[in-house]
């Protein structure tokens, strides 16, 4: 039996296009979701889904029972695969993530999803911290520009920041390729 994971973090509908809240290369990066996906079934590796629901019905995208809120079809689970339902950015806060992963014997888990800046950063720091050994596969993760204090900060310059502080003490940060090859 594996003793790895790969967690899908919020590939939803909202962050595509045509969604409320679209992100900067995020079809290339559910793409390479996909793959990473495939790579783990193939393995025996377990496959967690993980999906954003806004509690606040006024929340400016992923409502309950909305298209927007819908795990993306590139990244649809299969069938016995398990789908996590978070309200928080960690996707271990308030839900059985951990309780999931340790009755499967999981140490190693890998992220892929949405949004570096936020849910990524937030599940690759706590799987970390719970212990697990964590790689993020950068180049199947997506975000947008930011803007502070009047600077608007590219999407690009964005994902490189966290995913270099990832890097740093979190996580062993590699790319699809890698990762389908190791």
């Amino acid at each position: 039996m594996s003793k790895r994971a790969v967690l899908v973090v919020d590939i939803q509908n909202d962050y595509f296009p045509s969604g409320k809240y679209a992100l900067t290369n995020i079809e290339q990066a559910a793409g390479n979701a996909a793959r990473v996906i495939a790579a783990a079934r193939d393995k025996g590796d377990e496959v967690i889904h993980v999906q954003h629901i806004f509690l606040d019905p006024q929340a400016p995208f992923f409502i309950a029972d909305t298209e927007g809120a819908q795990i993306h079809d590139t990244v649809r689970p299969a069938e016995g695969e398990a789908l996590v339902v978070k309200h928080h950015p960690n996707p271990f806060l308030d839900t059985g993530l951990k309780d999931m992963l340790d009755a499967r014997g999981i140490d190693e888990v890998a992220v892929v999803g949405a949004m570096s800046h936020m849910c990524i950063d937030a599940a690759v720091r706590a799987a970390s911290d719970f212990g697990y050994k964590t790689t993020v596969v950068q180049d199947a993760c997506a975000t947008r520009d930011l803007d502070f204090e009047g600077v608007t900060v590219p999407a690009a310059q964005v994902h490189a920041a966290l995913m270099s502080s990832l890097g740093f003490a979190y996580a062993k940060v590699t790319t699809t390729d890698e990762y389908v090859a190791g």
